[in-house]
């Protein structure tokens, strides 16, 4: 039987509110639907196009080819459709991720992605959490700083400086791949914390302050389920260079975790990624006994 590439219409856009109270696109998304003739979908690709300054060209690839229909070139029809289209839109490159020794792994590798990045994934199982240590390390003092948190969206006398401490993350270890920067002031700020809150999500943020000036001078962001059931997911963990080396990003995780564990009672982990080349944030997650699952590959391929 034939395969035809159907293009879709996507309506996940996703959008962030503008300083003078317009919503601007931060990302759109293309679609596509490979089925037999009988109309029997058999895989997908989806390319969603950055749109925000520092990332306007970049194109991130998710593809899927059910497993009996493998190997009869529905995965390059879907990724040259894809390809194509991030090239007419004048995009730099296209990336897409697969779990190191899987299907997508080999895939991406046969047909001209270079690797550019190693991600390591670790879950820390709520059960077993060594609940008197985390205490312990939130207890220790760190002379000059406090901690707060918040849920949801950041309080108002907090914004400025939430927002600014998000360059804590424009260093973060990318190694080859062409990822661009993000630009954060307070609207957009705001703005993913509201898209969390729509899809019924829980946002938890703790920060570190230092006293001398009231300052951010890191954060950790965690998504729990709608439900408080299953594993929430770490977002971004970071730490201003002029503040790093004070144990902080330990401190503001272990508080984290404590206070997931006293929220969401049914919560069965929290899971987190960091890139092979971090160590620092590496050596975080093992102290607090964060345990590996698996590991995933960033792949780009220049276009």
């Amino acid at each position: 039987m034939s395969i035809r590439i159907t293009a879709l219409t996507d309506a996940d856009t996703g959008t962030v509110t503008g300083t003078d109270g317009g919503a601007g696109p931060t990302s759109r998304r293309l679609a596509w639907l490979a089925s037999r003739d009988a109309g029997i979908p058999v895989g997908s690709a989806f390319l969603r196009l950055q749109a925000s300054p520092g990332r306007d060209h970049v194109a991130e690839l998710e593809l899927a080819v059910h497993p009996a229909e493998r190997r009869a070139a529905t995965g390059t029809r879907l990724l040259d459709a894809a390809v194509a289209a991030a090239r007419a839109d004048g995009r730099r490159c296209v990336t897409a991720q697969a779990e190191a020794g899987s299907a997508g792994d080999g895939f991406l590798a046969a047909r001209g992605f270079r690797p550019v990045l190693t991600l390591l994934y670790t879950r820390l199982p709520l059960a077993g959490a060594d609940v008197p240590a985390l205490r312990g390390t939130v207890e220790r003092p760190h002379p000059g700083y406090r901690l707060e948190s918040w849920d949801g969206t950041v309080p108002d006398d907090l914004a400025d400086t939430f927002a600014a401490s998000r360059r804590a993350m424009d260093d973060m270890p990318m190694d080859d791949c062409d990822y661009g920067t993000v630009v954060w002031d307070v609207d957009r700020v705001r703005a993913a914390a509201l898209a969390v809150e729509r899809r019924g999500e829980h946002l938890h943020t703790v920060a570190a302050v230092a006293e001398a000036d009231g300052t951010i001078a890191g954060f950790t962001e965690l998504v729990v389920p709608a439900d408080g059931t299953g594993d929430a997911q770490h977002y971004g963990t970071g730490v201003l260079p002029e503040h790093r080396g004070r144990g902080l990003a330990r401190w503001m995780k272990a508080a984290a975790i404590l206070q997931a564990r006293e929220r969401h009672p049914r919560l069965d982990g929290l899971l987190t990624d960091t890139a092979s080349s971090n160590p620092p944030m590496r050596a975080v997650n093992d102290a607090l006994g964060y345990l590996p699952t698996h590991t995933s590959l960033m792949y780009q391929l220049d276009v």
